[in-house]
């Protein structure tokens, strides 16, 4: 039966058994004696070649939280598609050699062995092991949902299946499915287990539902390894292969094919043998088995989709004739309050037992990314949140609670959400995650040290309690449910004593949180913001303020609620990017702090002397910052750079606009907002 759901490795499949097709009818034209026409057997070869060529990096490209929907087994059904991709470029290689693959000798009643030297036999058993594979694939398309277990089982009849193919006409890749390395050492903790040590290439002889394989090494010796210490070999393996046997054939080969504008084989060979950063580093020890490359570090790369800058911004309705989320309150002329489904203060304490990325790598930040989440969308921004960290205590992150003065807000762990999905699985999700910087290369990235997720309402419908908990850090993405940080650890806490039980579970990497309601201060500037938003709590006045004016600029200054003009306002204009860069929303913090001071408490009652004071600090403080040519761009965990800013936003003063100080060509952007760019539709 035909799935339902269409997902991009669904697609690739299938563009794949089209692909195959093809190469099948050229093998057969190729292989004729008579009447071939050889110039465009190779036009379509080349054609073919690149087709599998684009194939190879869309399928090195695809996650598992590309797919719409949950997919059973997906990395190995990602690799074994990547598999039938190269058996099919090695086919389309030996046809441009002139080797006639589709060529089969006439059934043997003799029952002698086939040769392994006839190039037609080998053919044929590529082609009857990529018919297996496709009616596996087919299987496994339907059976989505199935455990480790039926996994196990469909593996055992496929090996049942293959016992009719002479090992020795089987393609390479076939038999090297099961190969695996190890990514780390293991030492074993029970009778059982195998001893490994990283690099050893092991033989997996079963495969068991709870995440711990059969293996067998080199020497023959049997046990079991968690499955997160292994990675399957086979690219290795052909790397290894084509670098060692080809040799001088593939040099000369790619000389001659340089001067064909049919040939992208040195393409294909960098797509093939490219391996992940963060495979590399499983490779080397030098991250635990559970570490990924992180989720929400790569959605806050990609633009300002799930940035605080974006979602400050007002909502325009259905009809993008008014606002979904602003709107005035006629008796009082301030923003109208607006509750929203959740209105939560979220407070982080400490994350304890975390693991540290090993030899080989400078942690440049450690940090927790938080969001609304239901289990397979982010749901708002994305807000960070800075840990401290003391050598001494390497396993444990700290927070810092009620930031105020001069202290940085990217360290304050007392955050607030708000979110209006009406989501049965709404929640929060906490990513802790390291940016690093590798001592050999200088290459930069961000690995997640693992997530979890804290749902928001039970079953029924009902907010959970607003309490303290105490949540278990998962390994992998938050699109995996079955990776462990320590498959070990994971394994000793469910076995032995209840003593020794309660021992180990306080060995669990776990992040402490504490939910509560906010005060009536700043529950009151909340209901002034949008329906959906993360932040931290310490800049909740100063958002609440933003969004007066705004409702000021948009609802009563414009000529007609159908005008969109550009608007003369540089605070509207320039306020949104403060949210994404923390040293200036802290010089704002720090600014209007000692504003407020001057103010007398009649003065502080006063809206419109609240609005006007705000202005004047904003344009005299921050304002300025923006353009100045001495200021440097931010950069996110580049201590050098934020040092730099820090200099020249302490050493900031009204006279910063005199002509003593450099700044950046002026642009009509810097003064005005465009309502039908920066509106959220």
């Amino acid at each position: 039966m035909a799935p339902k759901r269409k997902g991009p490795l669904q697609s690739l499949q299938r563009e794949t058994d089209d692909v195959r097709k093809m190469v099948d009818a050229l093998e057969h034209d190729a292989a004729q004696p008579s009447g071939r026409d050889e110039a465009d057997a190779l036009q379509r070869c080349a054609q073919l070649l690149s087709t599998v060529e684009d194939q190879l990096r869309t399928a090195e490209k695809l996650t598992k939280a590309d797919e719409p929907a949950p997919v059973g087994n997906y990395e190995r059904r990602k690799q074994e598609e990547e598999e039938r991709l190269r058996g099919l470029h090695a086919r389309l290689r030996a046809v441009q050699r002139g080797i006639k693959p589709a060529e089969a000798p006439q059934p043997s009643t003799s029952g002698k062995a086939r040769s392994t030297s006839g190039p037609g036999e080998v053919g044929e058993s590529e082609e009857e092991d990529s018919e297996e594979e496709d009616e596996s694939q087919e299987e496994e398309v339907v059976e989505e949902e199935e455990d480790d277990e039926d996994g196990e089982e469909e593996e055992e009849d496929d090996n049942d299946n293959d016992g009719g193919v002479s090992d020795l006409a089987r393609p390479e890749t076939q038999k090297k499915t099961l190969s695996y390395i190890a990514l780390s050492t293991f030492k074993g903790e029970q009778d059982g287990d195998l001893a490994i040590e990283m690099g050893d290439v092991l033989q997996i002889l079963s495969k068991n539902a709870d995440g711990w394989w059969l293996a067998q090494d080199s020497k023959g010796d049997k046990g079991l390894v968690p499955k997160t210490y292994l990675k399957a070999q086979t690219e290795q393996e052909v790397e290894e292969e084509e670098s060692e046997e080809e040799g001088d054939e593939i040099d000369k080969e790619s000389k001659s094919k340089s001067k064909s504008p049919h040939s992208n084989w040195d393409a294909v060979r960098k797509a093939i043998t490219e391996i992940d950063a963060t495979d590399v580093l499983s490779a080397m020890g030098a991250i635990p088995a559970g570490f990924r490359p992180s989720t929400l570090s790569k959605l806050l790369d990609e633009g300002v989709t799930f940035r605080g800058s974006r979602y400050i911004q007002p909502e325009l309705s259905q009809s993008n004739l008014s606002f979904k989320d602003l709107f005035l309150d006629p008796d009082t002329g301030k923003v109208r309050a607006r509750s929203s489904r959740v209105c939560l203060s979220v407070s982080l304490w400490t994350c304890r037992m975390v693991p540290s990325p090993g030899v080989g790598l400078q942690v440049l930040s450690r940090h927790v990314r938080l969001c609304a989440f239901n289990g397979s969308q982010v749901l708002s921004n994305i807000h960070t949140v800075r840990a401290t960290y003391n050598p001494k205590s390497a396993k444990t992150w700290s927070f810092s609670p009620r930031m105020s003065g001069q202290l940085s807000s990217l360290l304050d762990g007392d955050c607030f959400l708000r979110c209006d999905s009406d989501s049965p699985d709404l929640g929060i999700l906490f990513e802790l995650g390291v940016t690093y910087i590798r001592n050999s290369t200088g290459e930069q990235g961000d690995l997640s040290c693992g997530w979890a997720f804290l749902k928001l309402f039970d079953a029924s419908g009902a907010p959970v309690p607003l309490r303290t908990y105490e949540l278990t850090l998962h390994g992998g993405t938050p699109y995996e449910t079955d990776v462990e940080m320590d498959p070990s650890m994971t394994r000793r806490a469910g076995a032995g004593s209840v003593f020794q039980q309660m021992m180990a579970s306080r060995k669990v990497p776990k992040l402490v949180v504490k939910l509560r309601t906010p005060n009536h201060r700043n529950m009151s500037h909340l209901n002034l913001l949008p329906d959906t938003l993360v932040g931290s709590v310490c800049s909740v006045h100063l958002l609440a303020l933003y969004r007066q004016l705004l409702a000021d600029t948009l609802l009563l200054d414009r000529v007609t609620m159908q005008n969109a003009d550009l608007i003369c306002s540089s605070v509207l204009a320039t306020f949104p990017e403060v949210l994404d860069q923390s040293d200036l929303l802290d010089a704002l913090r720090s600014s209007w702090e000692n504003a407020e001071k001057n103010l007398k408490r009649s003065e502080k009652r006063d809206m419109s002397i609240l609005k006007r004071e705000f202005v004047r600090v904003y344009m005299d403080y921050v304002f300025p910052l923006f353009y100045s040519a001495e200021m440097p761009g931010p950069r996110w965990a580049d201590e050098e750079v934020a040092n730099q800013r820090a200099r020249i936003i302490f050493n900031a003063n009204p006279n910063i606009l005199s002509l003593d100080h450099a700044h950046q060509p002026f642009d009509i952007s810097q003064v005005t907002y465009d309502l039908l760019i920066s509106a959220r539709h």
